[in-house]
C-alpha cells in the first residue's frame, strides 16, 4: 500500500513535558499536535500504548489491548470533575527531563484512585451510561484484563504462574469467585481503561482535524506476564505450570554479540490457524481503533522466527522456525480489508521476508545510521531508496545521530562526512535533510534529532535491563527557530501535504 509523500516525528507520549513526572494525554499532547501542524508534518509516530510492566518497556505490556493508565492526564480529570484542583496542587518534585518510574507510578496511582472514588460517588447518569457502554463494547478483552490486574494487585504484583493453582489455570469456579470478591477493584481497572480510551479518542480526533495521522506500533509478541497469555494459554508454548518451553529473541546482530533474548513465549501458530487467526484479527481491529497506520514490529518473525529453549541464558543457541507467513495476513485482510501497515523489516532479512512484505505491498523501513558500514550499494543509503518505504535517521532502539556518530568506527565517520559533504557540525540536520530530500514516500525522525541532542536523550538500549524509556523534552525546547527550520525543510522537499488516508480501505 502506497502512502502519500509526507513526513513526521517519532515521539512516545511519555516523553512529552508536564509537571506530573511523565508525559500524558493532556494539554502538552495537544500542543505537540499543534507543533506538528505548524511545521508541516502530517504524522505522529508513537510506541505501543499498553500498560507497561517490569522494566517499563512498552514492548512488554500486561495487555495487547489495554491502554497505559500512566498516560491518563490529571488535568483532563480535573476538567471532567473527577479530580478537584486541590488534588493536583501538591505534586512531588519529579524529574522534568527523565521519567523516574517508581515515584511516578506511586503518585499517579493515588491520583487515579481518588478519581475513581469520585467517579463512583458522582450521580451523573449520562457518564455512567457511557462507562457501561464502553465496558460492554470492550468486554472481549476488558473482563479478562480487569480481573487479571485485580488479581495481580491482590498478589502484590506476582506473576500469574505464582498464584493459587485454581485461579492460575482459570478454573471456572475460581474465576467466578474472584470476579465477585474483587468486584470493586475490577471496576477500578475498567474505569482506568475508560479514561484512557476517552482521552486518547479526544486527542486523536484533535490530530485528525489538523490532518495529523498517528502511526501506532504492534509488537509481534506478548509478555508472559500478561492478561492475553493468562486468558489464552492454549495459544502458546507452555508447560503444565504455565512457564514457556521456548522463547523469542533474535540471533547475534548489530545490537548484541550474544543476540537478544526477549523471553516472550512463542505462539502455537497451528492452533491459531485452526481458529482462523481470530485472536490476531481482533488485535489488529483493536489497534486500528486507536491509530491510523500501524508499524508491525519484528515483521520478519511472521515469515520465520528465532526460537530459543527457555533454559538458555542468551539467544545464541536458537534456531529459525517457519512462521504463519501470508496465511495470517490474508485472514486479517479478509476480515478487516486492506490495511495501512508498515513492516519493520530490520535484522536478518531473507528473500522470503521480502516476498511476504512485497506480496501485501507493505512499505519496509530504512535506517540511515545503518548505511555507512559497506559501500555505495548499501540499501540504507538515500540514493538507493525506493518510493514505497519509510525512512528514519534511527528508531527508539538507536542512539541519537550525534551519539551514534561519536561512537562509530573511523571508516563510518569518514563515510558520513564524505557522503554529506560536511564537517559534521550540524549532523542531525544533515541526516534530516537527506531523508526529506529522498524519494521515499514517508520520512520520520525522532524528536531528539530535530533538537540536535546527544546520547543523553537516547530512549532505549536493547538488552539493557533498566534505565530505558525515560527521556523527556522540556516545553521551551521547541523554539521558534527549530519550528521554522523544520517547516522550511519540509516545504523545500515537498512533504507539506496532509497525510490523509493511505490508498486502500480502512478497517471494517
Amino acid at each position: 500500500m502506497r502512502f502519500p509523500r509526507s513526513s513526521g516525528i517519532l515521539l512516545h507520549p511519555t516523553s512529552l513535558p508536564g509537571r506530573y513526572g511523565i508525559g500524558d494525554l493532556g494539554p502538552e499532547a495537544y500542543r505537540f499536535v499543534d507543533f506538528l501542524r505548524e511545521t508541516g508534518q502530517s504524522i505522529w509516530q508513537v510506541l505501543p500504548l499498553g500498560p507497561t510492566g517490569y522494566g517499563d518497556s512498552p514492548y512488554q505490556c500486561f495487555s495487547a489491548f489495554a491502554g497505559n493508565p500512566l498516560l491518563i492526564s490529571p488535568d483532563v480529570l480535573v476538567e471532567q470533575g473527577h479530580l478537584s484542583p486541590g488534588d493536583v496542587e501538591q505534586v512531588p518534585d519529579l524529574p522534568a527531563v527523565q521519567v523516574d518510574y517508581g515515584p511516578v507510578i506511586q503518585y499517579k496511582a493515588g491520583l487515579l484512585q481518588t478519581a475513581f472514588g469520585n467517579f463512583r460517588r458522582k450521580e451523573d447518569a449520562q457518564e455512567q451510561r457511557e462507562f457501561t457502554t464502553f465496558c460492554l463494547s470492550k468486554r472481549a478483552w476488558l473482563d479478562d484484563y480487569a480481573l487479571f490486574m485485580a488479581l495481580k494487585d491482590l498478589h502484590q504484583g506476582a506473576m500469574w504462574t505464582m498464584w493459587e493453582k485454581d485461579i492460575a489455570i482459570r478454573q471456572p469456579e475460581a474465576v467466578a469467585h474472584w470476579t465477585q470478591a474483587l468486584a470493586e477493584e475490577i471496576e477500578r481497572h475498567k474505569y482506568l481503561q475508560y479514561q484512557f480510551y476517552k482521552q486518547w479518542a479526544a486527542l486523536r480526533q484533535y490530530a485528525r482535524n489538523r490532518d495529523i495521522r498517528i502511526i501506532g506500533d504492534i509488537p509481534i509478541f506478548v509478555a508472559h506476564d500478561s492478561a492475553d497469555l493468562w486468558a489464552h494459554t492454549e495459544l502458546f508454548h507452555l508447560d503444565e505450570n504455565g512457564n514457556p518451553t521456548v522463547v523469542a529473541g533474535v540471533p547475534p546482530d548489530y545490537f548484541s554479540e550474544t543476540g537478544q533474548l526477549w523471553g516472550n513465549p512463542h505462539y502455537r501458530w497451528e492452533r491459531m490457524a485452526e481458529a482462523g487467526y481470530g485472536w490476531w484479527i481482533e488485535r489488529f481491529r483493536a489497534i486500528f481503533e486507536l491509530v491510523d497506520l500501524v508499524r508491525v514490529d519484528h515483521f520478519r518473525g511472521f515469515e520465520a522466527y528465532w526460537e530459543v529453549p527457555a533454559t538458555e541464558k542468551t539467544a545464541v543457541n536458537g534456531h529459525w522456525v517457519k512462521g504463519p507467513g501470508a496465511d495470517l495476513f490474508l485472514a486479517v485482510e479478509n476480515a478487516l480489508g486492506k490495511l495501512p501497515i508498515i513492516a519493520e523489516d530490520l535484522g536478518v532479512i531473507t528473500p522470503g521476508v521480502e516476498q511476504l512484505r512485497d506480496r501485501f505491498e507493505f512499505p519496509g523501513m530504512r535506517i540511515l545510521q545503518f548505511a555507512f558500514a559497506s559501500d555505495a550499494d548499501d540499501p540504507f543509503l538515500p540514493h538507493n531508496y525506493i518510493h514505497n518505504c519509510v525512512v528514519y535517521t534511527g528508531t527508539h532502539d538507536n542512539d541519537t545521530t550525534i551519539g551514534w556518530f561519536n561512537t562509530a568506527t573511523a571508516k563510518e565517520r569518514q563515510a558520513v562526512l564524505a557522503y554529506f559533504g560536511t564537517d559534521g557540525h550540524d549532523l542531525s540536520w544533515n541526516f534530516i535533510r537527506w531523508l526529506f530530500a529522498s524519494v521515499a514516500d514517508t520520512a520520520i525522525v525522532p524528536l531528539q534529532e530535530v533538537l540536535s541532542l546527544g546520547p543523553e536523550a537516547r530512549m532505549n538500549y536493547p538488552s539493557r535491563l533498566g534505565g530505558n524509556w525515560g527521556w523527556r523534552f522540556l516545553p521551551h525546547a521547541l523554539r521558534p527557530e527549530v519550528r521554522g527550520r523544520l517547516r522550511a525543510i519540509t516545504e523545500l522537499y515537498g512533504r507539506c501535504k496532509p497525510a490523509s488516508e493511505a490508498e486502500g480501505e480502512q478497517p471494517k
